[in-house]
C-alpha cells in the first residue's frame, strides 16, 4: 500500500513549488518529486518578437537572478550578429555580473539559507526565518544583508538598475563609463571584499556546525551523478565565459564543448508532474543524470584565479573530495564563490581597461544566436533562431534548477529515508525544505513571504489521511 506525503508550499525559495513523497507499507520512499506550480512559459512569449529587445524582455523573466538572463541574451545576440565586443564592454560585463553573484549568493546564504545555520533544522518555524535571526544573529543578518546590497549597487552603476538592468545590447554596452563611476565601482567592491573577509570564518563555521550537528546530512546524500560548469583557458572557475566541461561521477573528463553545441548533449523531456522539464547528459547513447550548480563548478574546475578564494577552495578540495557528490556541501562551495566574485570584482574595478568605446555595430540578421553564462545555480543557456527582419522565430533556454530537478529528486528521496522515522513533524518538513534549498532552486519568481509560512503534510494510506502535519494559515 502506497502513502502519499505532500509538503505544500516549500519555503525559503525562490518562487513556488511543493514535494510529494511516495512511500511504501514501511514508510520509506519509493519516489520523490521536486514539483514546480509555476507556468513559465517563455520560450513562446519571446515568438514573434523583436531580436534586439531580448537581452530587456528575458531580465524580466526573474527579479532574483535578472542579470544572468540580461547578460546571456546579450551574448547570444552578439554570437547571432557575428561580432566582437570591446575588451571594456566584456570587462564591464564581467564586473556587472560579479555584483549578480555578491547579491545572489548572499541572499542565498544569509536570507534564505540563514535561519537554518543560525537556529539549526529543529528550529521553530514561528522564528526560523530572516526576521528571527536578525533578532538572534544581529551583526551577521545586518553584514551579510549589507553584503547583499553592495553586489546591487554594482549591478546598478553598470546595469542602470538594479533589478533588471538594461545596458547590455547587442554589440556591447550601451553607455560608456565615467570616472565617478569608476571610483564608486572601486569602492563598492572594495568594500565587499572586506566585508566577506570579515563573515568567511564565521558563517563557515556555522555551515560546519550544522552539518556536525547532521552528521546524516553528510553520511546519506552522497548521489553520484556527472557534473557540468564552465572553465576558463586554465580550467579555472569562469562566471562569464568560457567552455563547458563535464565530468562523470568518478571525475573523469568526458566532454569539453562549446554551447552552441548544447543540444548534441543536453536532452531535455517533459514531466507530468511539474511544470519544469528534467533535462539528462546524453553520451555515446546513454542519458546520465548531472548537475549544474557550485558543486558541480567546484568538481569541474581546476582552481580559482583569485589568491583568497583559491586558498579556501583548496581547503574545501581537502574537506571533501574530488569528486564531491554531496548536496549539502553546495552552500560551503557557495561561501568560497562568493569570496571570488568580491576578489574578482576588486580586480575589474581597478582595470584601467574599463575606459574606452564600450559598443560596436551589430546589426540583426538571420541566424542563430547562442550563448551559456554561469547563473549562481548553475548553467544557463539561451538559443535563439532569428529571421532577415531580426524576428524571433525559435526561442530556447535550458535553467539551472531544471538541469538540477532529476537529482533534487533523488537527494530528497535519500535525505527523506534518512531522516530518523521518530523525529518530529516541523523537524521532518524543516529537513525536506533544507534539502530543497542546498541547490537553492529558482522557479522565475521574486516575491516571499515573511514569518510563519503555511505547510500541510499529509500521509495516505489506501486513499485515507492517516496522519497530518500542519503549520501555519492550514491550520
Amino acid at each position: 500500500m502506497t502513502t502519499t506525503i505532500k509538503i505544500d508550499p516549500v519555503t525559503r525559495i525562490e518562487g513556488h513549488a511543493r514535494v510529494l513523497l511516495d512511500c511504501d507499507e514501511n514508510g520509506q520512499v519509493d519516489e520523490a518529486h521536486f514539483c514546480v506550480n509555476e507556468l513559465r512559459g517563455f520560450e513562446r512569449i519571446l515568438l514573434g518578437m523583436e531580436a534586439h529587445t531580448l537581452p530587456q524582455v528575458t531580465a524580466r523573466i526573474c527579479g532574483v537572478c535578472p542579470t544572468a538572463h540580461h547578460l546571456v541574451a546579450a551574448k547570444a545576440l552578439d554570437n547571432c550578429t557575428g561580432v566582437e565586443i570591446p575588451e571594456a564592454a566584456r570587462l564591464l560585463r564581467e564586473l556587472m555580473y560579479m555584483g549578480h553573484v555578491i547579491h545572489s549568493h548572499a541572499l542565498s546564504l544569509f536570507v534564505l539559507a540563514g535561519p537554518d545555520l543560525v537556529f539549526g533544522l529543529g528550529g521553530d518555524a514561528a522564528t526560523q526565518n530572516i526576521v528571527g535571526m536578525a533578532e538572534k544573529e544581529p551583526e551577521l543578518t545586518q553584514k551579510g544583508l549589507r553584503l547583499r546590497t553592495l553586489g546591487q549597487k554594482i549591478n546598478e552603476v553598470i546595469g542602470g538598475r538594479g533589478i533588471h538592468p538594461v545596458t547590455a545590447v547587442a554589440g556591447g554596452l550601451s553607455f560608456t563609463i565615467s570616472d565617478g563611476q569608476c571610483k564608486r565601482l572601486q569602492e563598492l567592491s572594495t568594500e565587499a571584499l572586506s566585508l566577506i573577509q570579515d563573515l568567511f570564518g564565521q558563517t563557515r563555521d556555522l555551515l560546519l556546525g550544522l552539518f556536525d550537528d547532521n552528521p546524516a546530512l553528510l553520511r546519506q546524500l552522497n548521489i553520484p551523478t556527472w557534473y557540468m560548469g564552465s572553465v576558463n583557458n586554465n580550467g579555472g572557475l569562469s562566471f562569464y565565459d568560457g567552455i563547458l566541461r563535464v565530468v562523470d561521477e568518478k571525475g573523469a573528463l568526458q566532454r569539453e564543448f562549446p554551447a552552441s553545441d548544447y543540444d548534441k548533449y543536453i536532452v531535455e523531456r517533459t514531466v507530468s508532474y511539474s511544470y519544469a522539464k528534467e533535462v539528462y547528459f546524453d553520451h555515446q547513447g546513454s542519458e546520465h543524470m548531472y548537475r549544474v550548480s557550485t558543486l558541480a563548478r567546484f568538481n569541474v574546475i581546476d582552481g580559482i584565479d583569485t589568491p583568497l578564494a583559491h586558498r579556501e577552495f583548496e581547503v574545501f578540495r581537502e574537506r571533501f573530495g574530488r569528486p564531491c557528490h554531496n548536496a549539502v556541501v553546495q552552500m560551503y562551495a557557495k561561501l568560497v564563490e562568493l569570496m571570488y566574485a568580491c576578489e574578482n570584482a576588486v580586480v575589474l574595478s581597478q582595470s584601467s581597461k574599463i575606459k574606452g568605446p564600450t559598443r560596436v555595430p551589430a546589426p540583426m540578421k538571420a541566424g542563430r544566436g547562442v550563448a551559456h553564462i554561469e547563473a549562481p545555480r548553475g548553467t544557463l543557456i539561451h538559443d535563439y533562431e532569428i529571421d532577415d527582419k531580426g524576428i524571433v522565430r525559435a526561442a530556447n533556454m535550458i535553467i539551472a534548477t531544471q538541469q538540477n530537478t532529476a537529482a533534487i529528486n533523488a537527494s530528497i528521496k535519500q535525505g527523506a529515508n534518512a531522516l530518523p522515522a521518530n523525529e518530529s513533524g516541523e523537524k521532518i518538513l524543516n529537513g525536506i525544505e533544507f534539502i530543497v534549498r542546498c541547490y537553492d532552486p529558482c522557479l522565475a519568481c521574486s516575491t516571499h513571504a515573511i514569518g510563519r509560512m503555511g505547510l500541510d503534510v499529509e500521509m495516505r494510506q489506501g486513499g485515507e489521511v492517516r496522519k497530518r502535519i500542519v503549520r501555519g494559515k492550514y491550520a
